[in-house]
């Protein structure tokens, strides 16, 4: 079994994974608010982690893996409300398209997906008790968690506390004792449909202490690893810390690992910005193995450029893969002086969940698979492919499978065809050259000639 080693937010260093005496591992991953259809930068964190616990699992540790849903919000009204549809419709509605989305990656589901609609007892006795300890405080039906009790605030985020802004804006401001104090329960405001009884009167919860009771009745206090997007750090990860700290004692959890953001032109993918890509979009003109080819490209901690060039890189990559898989021997187990680069796949997957290293560790195997000249067992690609949430992928069956990857690049080895059989060298060279412009590289044998991505594209 590997050491396993994962960046913590909090301390900014590697920390070795430490599961208790039978190797449990408990995961908590923040997932989406549901007014609307997901896109593909939330798409982000569920892949990395339901391919952190694929590989944790294979190491031999028993891994529960948590994925909430954030049914009551803010955004919910306010999307329901410009639809003409009730809040707990819409969040329905978008709850069961989120589902259907991310089941078309074809990588299962997470152990347990609580909805915050469902967890208002849980949430509601959290709140109680940090009026009870003082670390809360009831104001006109709100209740605010007073930020200034928790000595350790900030200490995720890495932010002075005086430098730090809630984001609540005006929303009651004039109830605060302090500006930074922050909403664990908000009292039904005119036009809201939903709402439920509570101590301080009728409303719902705030989207912090929402996740805070749904981690901790799922995996307790002090479980191994809190993830999520990067922009969560603050204020919502750091409020969960707080809150835990101050009702609890304990910390939430021992280690907390965020992925980075999707990018395009230099700013993160969100609803607000104007600049999404739905995921069932992407996939329908990608398909699901490319969606996932391409998330697991850069380093989890790192933003990702998104483009339609990116995503026909992770097309080639898949073809290149697929090509491997028509070349070697199905069911048999893989020559022995290739395991190095199965090892070193293994070894970037447990320092700090690389794929970006691990996709070039399997890559040079199947470089060296393809300059043998013996046949090869697919036993240790086809585990490294699982790993990454591609086992799935088939062989090529011809070389028209091409032309559903890059039309344009079929054309150009069609005219190079011609080229040679009129032995114009000269325009076959600068057709393999356009080729080589758009990702190809030609292979020429006897039967013809076929398109292979580039090994570097």
């Amino acid at each position: 079994m590997r050491e396993i080693r994962l960046h913590d937010t909090r301390s900014g260093d590697l920390v070795a994974l430490a599961p208790d005496a039978a190797g449990a591992v408990g995961i908590y991953a923040c997932g989406p608010t549901v007014y609307g259809r997901i896109h593909i930068g939330n798409a982000r964190p569920f892949v990395i982690f339901m391919l952190l616990k694929r590989f944790l699992e294979r190491e031999g540790h028993a891994v529960t893996l948590v994925m909430n849903i954030t049914d009551v919000n803010d955004k919910i009204y306010d999307a329901a409300r410009a639809q003409g549809v009730g809040s707990a419709e819409l969040a329905l509605e978008m709850t069961e398209r989120y589902r259907a989305d991310t089941d078309a990656l074809a990588l299962g589901r997470p152990d347990h997906e609580p909805l915050a609609s469902e967890a208002m007892p849980a949430i509601i006795a959290y709140i109680e008790e940090l009026v009870r300890s003082g670390h809360a405080y009831a104001a006109d039906g709100d209740v605010y968690f007073a930020v200034r009790s928790d000595i350790g605030y900030g200490g995720l985020s890495h932010r002075r506390v005086d430098d730090m802004d809630q984001g609540e804006g005006l929303e009651g401001a004039e109830r605060k004792r302090d500006p930074l104090d922050f909403a664990l329960w908000k009292a039904t405001k005119q036009g809201e449909d939903t709402a439920w009884d509570s101590p301080w009167g009728p409303g719902r919860p705030g989207w912090h202490i929402e996740c805070s009771a749904m981690a901790e009745d799922v995996l307790g206090v002090g479980f191994d690893i809190h993830g999520g997007g990067s922009d969560l750090v603050f204020p919502h990860h750091e409020n969960e810390a707080a809150q835990t700290r101050a009702a609890r004692g304990h910390e939430l959890a021992r280690l907390w690992m965020h992925n980075g953001m999707i990018q395009t032109t230099g700013e993160k993918m969100a609803k607000s910005v104007g600049n999404i890509a739905p995921l069932h979009e992407v996939i329908e003109r990608y398909g699901a193995a490319a969606v996932v080819m391409y998330l697991i490209s850069g380093h989890y901690r790192q933003p990702l450029a998104f483009s339609a060039a990116e995503l026909e890189g992770a097309e080639r990559r898949v073809y290149r893969v697929r090509d491997a898989l028509g070349r070697i021997a199905p069911g048999q187990a893989s020559p022995p002086d290739m395991a190095a680069h199965r090892d070193a796949f293994l070894d970037a997957l447990a320092n700090d969940f690389n794929t970006a290293k691990a996709l070039g560790c399997m890559f040079a195997w199947i470089k060296q698979a393809n300059r043998r000249a013996s046949l090869v067992g697919d036993a240790d690609l086809r585990e490294m492919l699982s790993l990454l949430g591609l086992g799935e992928l088939e062989p090529l069956g011809a070389v028209a499978d091409v032309a559903a990857v890059d039309p344009a690049a079929e054309e150009l080895r069609r005219e190079r065809d011609l080229a040679r059989a009129a032995r114009d060298f000269a325009r076959a060279d600068e057709l393999r050259e356009r080729l080589r412009e758009l990702g190809w590289e030609v292979r020429d044998a006897a039967a013809g000639s076929e398109l292979l991505p580039l090994a570097d594209a």
